[in-house]
């Protein structure tokens, strides 16, 4: 294992060291890179292919000039309003503020005919305390010989003793000229012509504030559609690549990120990506589908430091016929992506504060499963999601914001080797597809620059009181295999009527519910229900008049022959997500006043209204006493009692009942 490990970590040098050769010998044959301080404020990074124009010392991107096109971003807006770094931010207790990261500093940190490197720092000052967010700002751009683009990164800073404050979101924002840029490509499905901003203004506003029936847009055939930048949300494992196209000049823009390290919540957390305006973002932080939950308090005095990116603003352009230059757009900023990937972590940035390949460790190991009433020998976690993040509780990955993450997946026997971790101190955590909890590694582990862990054959034992007697759903972390509606008529996104694994991503699908059923809740029969029929893919309120509702009760019923008297029975409820939501469980008596178990309230994820099909995850294994069941016909009463709202509710992942320890499943009926 360890000699297997090493000999890929030497390929992937030997490569990486090619690959940079070969582009240092192309970038001979390209301009040498130029910097120009204008007598207007302004600053310029040219290298022939793209010339990028600064605000000084504030650090916001005001053109940027590519193959003949003056300037890709939108004229129309104020040269602080094109292309800038900001956070949103507050005072314990107080309402959110909203700060640019505006420099006041400019310097040169590192210039050559093959690159230049430049700074716009803040250093904070507790006379600005109402304005701006007590930290020190160091926000970076990198210009490169023969390179169709620019890099950008920032190092925020907390020095030790400062005041305590709220960071819920940390982005990019750039804007392309709107008259240009038309098309939207997030995936290899996800991409089309958007409707403009014009359109949002003269449309109708939904019940969820950010949707837009569009009833007049320029473009006739977007006529009845809705538009919701949440349409558009993807998990950070999956945003590597997302941009914007132009028909007429055959030009994209695109923002790459090449690493989701320096990004909050692990690889399943979903964020925000392109949306009308046309916007392009590359978000870092925010409390999107996590609520506060997310850590972004920052308090005690304790001092912090974090690298945001870098991240590759990309421009491409092709020649021929438009009706193919989409396609051909998309192809190149994917192979560009890739490029970008396997050139990280990159060696040529300037901050002492990111590490290069030699200063960074890996480890490695092999994930095994225990589970005695599913296998009795140890099974392979195949396909398992590895990774370290800050030390905390099993599962505390999904709410870190203030630390770096670094996951992979492993293979189909469960080995996972995990490369180019900074140095620091970490847990190891994992989840595993087709199994439901969370992992952790007993020890912390430390990794220094060079060194290479092998943790050998580790082993997962998941939640497990007994045998299965019946189960809903598949324990995915998400509620994809449950029942997702069609949308009405008059309120779709026509793109996500041709992508059937998204149908969850139209808006007012909380709607729905009631259609199915007016009158009473659903009721899921073990061994005639099917999941992916019967079972809806939210437990939402039942709406009973214009603005009104009522909690949902749904119910599951079962059989058992004959309770056991061995011990307790086990309900395993796994959800995928929870909105301002209590859930209630009684077991066959309703009318119980205090239920027999409650989860309290939990939950901002929004998730429904935001068209996301999970959250944050929880796990709760609650103990079901046997003399609460009957011999033979039974039922489990879920209730979610918070009903303020069509948004409030929860997405369950799995459902699990489980025997006494000692009964045999096949007592059971």
């Amino acid at each position: 294992m360890v000699a297997a490990a090493a000999w890929r970590l030497f390929l992937f040098f030997l490569v990486t060291a090619y690959n940079l050769e070969c582009t240092e010998s192309a970038n001979r044959f390209h301009p040498a890179v130029k910097l120009f301080r204008k007598t207007n404020g302004k600053v310029v990074m040219d290298n022939g292919i793209v010339r990028i124009t600064f605000l000084r010392p504030a650090g916001d991107v005001t053109e940027i000039q590519y193959n003949g096109v003056e300037n890709v971003l939108e004229t129309h807006n104020g040269e602080c309003n094109r292309a800038y770094w900001d956070v949103v931010w507050n005072r314990p207790g107080e309402h959110i503020r909203l700060d640019r990261l505006r420099g006041t500093k400019f310097s040169i940190v590192g210039k050559d005919k093959n690159q230049i490197e430049i700074s716009f720092s803040r250093k904070w000052q507790h006379s600005a305390w109402n304005s701006t967010v007590p930290l020190n700002v160091d926000k970076r751009y990198i210009l490169r010989r023969g390179s169709a683009g620019f890099y950008t990164y920032t190092i925020l800073e907390r020095p030790e003793g400062w005041p305590d404050f709220e960071m819920d979101q940390v982005r990019i924002v750039l804007k392309p000229d709107s008259e240009m840029f038309h098309f939207m490509a997030i995936s290899n499905k996800i991409q089309r012509v958007m409707p403009t901003a014009e359109d949002r203004k003269l449309g109708r506003q939904l019940a969820y504030s950010e949707a837009v029936l569009l009833t007049h847009p320029g473009n006739p055939a977007l006529k009845g559609e809705v538009d919701d930048k949440y349409e558009y949300s993807i998990e950070n494992r999956d945003d590597k690549v997302h941009g914007w196209m132009s028909k007429k000049l055959g030009v994209g823009m695109w923002v790459i990120s090449p690493s989701d390290e320096y990004v909050a919540g692990g690889p399943l957390k979903q964020d925000l990506t392109s949306h009308v305006g046309p916007i392009l973002l590359s978000m870092f932080t925010s409390t999107h589908y996590t609520g506060k939950d997310l850590n972004t308090r920052y308090r005690d005095g304790k001092p912090w430091r974090k690298v945001y990116g870098p991240v590759f603003v990309y421009l491409n352009s092709v020649s021929g016929r438009p009706r193919r230059s989409y396609r051909k757009l998309w192809r190149d900023a994917k192979s560009q992506m890739k490029k970008e990937v396997r050139k990280w972590p990159y060696g040529f940035l300037q901050s002492e504060h990111f590490p290069c390949a030699d200063q960074r460790g890996s480890v490695a190991g092999q994930l095994l499963v225990g589970d005695k009433y599913v296998n009795q020998t140890l099974m392979t976690a195949n396909n398992a999601y590895v990774g370290l993040a800050a030390p905390g509780k099993a599962g505390s990955w999904q709410t870190d914001a203030k630390g770096y993450q670094f996951w992979t997946r492993a293979n189909e026997e469960g080995y996972f080797l995990i490369k180019n971790v900074r140095p620091g101190n970490y847990n190891l955590y994992a989840f595993v597809p087709g199994i439901i909890g969370d992992y952790k590694f007993e020890a912390n582990i430390t990794i220094k620059p060079g060194s290479e862990t092998d943790l050998g054959a580790i082993v997962y034992h998941p939640p497990r009181n007994g045998p299965t007697l019946w189960e809903i759903g598949v324990p995915d972390r998400t509620a994809s295999e449950f029942f997702v509606p069609d949308p009405k008529p008059f309120l779709t996104n026509k793109l996500y009527t041709h992508i059937l694994s998204d149908k969850f991503r139209q808006y007012g699908l909380w709607d729905r519910y009631t259609e199915l059923y007016p009158h009473h809740d659903l009721v899921y029969r073990i061994g005639s229900s099917k999941c992916h029929e019967d079972w809806f893919f939210a437990h939402v309120p039942r709406k009973t008049g214009n603005k009104t509702y009522t909690a949902a009760t749904w119910q599951i019923v079962f059989k058992l022959r004959k309770p056991s008297f061995a011990g307790n029975y086990t309900l395993h409820l796994a959800l995928a997500s929870a909105h301002a939501s209590e859930l209630q469980v009684h077991f066959n008596d309703k009318s119980v006043k205090k239920p027999h178990f409650s989860t309290g309230l939990i939950g901002k994820d929004n998730a429904v209204a935001r068209h996301g099909i999970h959250g944050l995850y929880r796990l709760y294994s609650i103990p079901v006493p046997r003399q609460l069941l009957r011999r033979g016909s039974n039922r489990i009463y879920l209730t979610q009692s918070r009903s303020n709202d069509a948004f409030r509710g929860i997405m369950y992942d799995y459902v699990r009942f489980e025997g006494p320890r000692e009964l045999l499943v096949d007592r059971e009926g």
